[in-house]
């Protein structure tokens, strides 16, 4: 009996090799699909963050603007306590 049990623990570490080898190469596809997803996002954040940095400088004059307009408001009619 003990004769053949060396041979089987090899045989059986053999197929566990050969299985993982299998489910790693099936899963290739997977990650790659999901490796592209990633990038995608990457460049669609990329591209707001571009969009972002050209429309901050405009919205910060815009608010200063708002601000100018409500501080002379101010001025002109003293709210009343």
């Amino acid at each position: 009996m003990f004769l053949f049990a060396g041979p089987r623990c090899l045989v059986r570490g053999a197929l566990r090799v050969v299985t993982s080898t299998v489910q790693a190469v099936e899963s290739l596809p997977r990650i790659a699909a999901a490796l592209e997803d990633v990038r995608t996002t990457l460049h669609h954040v990329e591209r707001l963050a571009a969009y972002i940095a050209q429309e901050v400088p405009e919205l910060v004059y815009q608010l200063e603007q708002l601000r100018k307009e409500d501080e002379e408001l101010s001025r002109e009619s003293p709210r009343t306590g």
